[in-house]
């Protein structure tokens, strides 16, 4: 179904020196009456324009982001984080502004820091700037909330080929540039890796600055911690497969084929001793050896598949 773009009769007050001119800011939300207000209050204060992307809500969070000042796109179902804040950062180019900031809906997120996370990009020093929770020194984020990020930000890397270290942050700045380069499928969570990804392939400038973030908010996160991380490790875990198949296939294929030789040379040395022939000992370094095999042979192949594709790109 189309979206429909609501704009309000009227914007909060407060004075224009205050505010970053030519700043939207994009908010997607669900079921967030009960903070969208305060956010959408806060924010005009820091920024000219906010649009609040209603994801399918069946609360009144589309009804309560239009009073406090935010034009509002509002879908009849929920597509996912992804879907909505595409849609909104598209928004926020057609009508456009120099520079987007996107802030996630439930609160976690500071809006004093937005003039901070968006300066690089006003400054033309960055295409995309990520509000980093792990810069700071006091980030109050829960070690195994820490613990799981560090996981993500490892193989966000390897699948990117960018270092971040805050891969899975949804307060971020972009130029005009990063927003015409949004030509990128993304579902759900997955927005943040996928947009690393994309970008750094593109040659777009991505940098980093300190936020702060509080996790005492009504809705906290709308799913389970341990099953989004692993939903978004999955899609980054699919990424890496893609885009650097040598890492994905021929270095675990060369540790399965270094195992089965390790396996075959005990077994070697055991029938050398007793004369009887290791019968599962053998077997087992047989099948990973082929296995191995057979990984580093399609870590090859997809490798040069990518790379001629890269070439018919360029």
């Amino acid at each position: 179904m189309q979206p429909s773009a609501d704009t309000p009769s009227g914007q909060v007050q407060a004075s224009p020196v205050e505010r970053l001119k030519g700043v939207t800011v994009v908010i997607p939300a669900f079921n967030e009456e009960l903070v969208i207000g305060s956010i959408v209050l806060k924010t005009c204060r820091v920024v000219q324009k906010v649009i609040v992307v209603d994801d399918g809500s069946k609360d009144r969070t589309a009804e309560v982001a239009r009073y406090a000042g935010a034009e509002v796109i509002r879908l009849e179902t929920n597509h996912g984080k992804a879907h909505a804040l595409l849609l909104g950062l598209r928004r926020a180019h057609d009508l456009g502004c120099i520079a987007a900031v996107s802030i996630d809906g439930d609160g976690q997120h500071t809006t004093q820091d937005i003039p901070r996370v968006v300066q690089p990009v006003l400054d033309g020093k960055a295409d995309l700037v990520i509000g980093s929770r792990f810069l700071a020194k006091k980030n109050g984020v829960p070690a195994y909330r820490r613990a799981g990020q560090r996981a993500l930000d490892i193989f966000s890397t390897i699948g990117s080929g960018h270092k971040s270290t805050d891969s899975q942050s949804g307060f971020r700045a972009f130029s005009k540039k990063a927003m015409e380069n949004l030509d990128f499928p993304s579902t759900g969570y997955n927005i943040e890796s996928d947009m690393i990804a994309h970008f750094s392939q593109k040659g777009l400038v991505i940098a980093e600055v300190p936020i702060s973030v509080r996790y005492e908010v009504p809705h906290k996160h709308k799913k389970n911690p341990i099953a989004h991380g692993l939903g978004v490790l999955m899609r980054i875990i699919d990424l890496i497969s893609y885009r650097r198949p040598l890492i994905a296939f021929a270095i675990p294929g060369f540790i399965l084929f270094l195992i089965g030789l390790l396996s075959g040379f005990y077994a070697f040395t055991e029938y050398y001793a007793s004369s009887k022939f290791p019968f599962e000992l053998s077997m087992v370094s047989t099948v990973f050896l082929i296995l191995g095999l057979l990984l580093i042979i399609a870590g090859l192949i997809l490798n040069a598949l990518v790379a001629i594709l890269k070439d018919h790109k360029i």
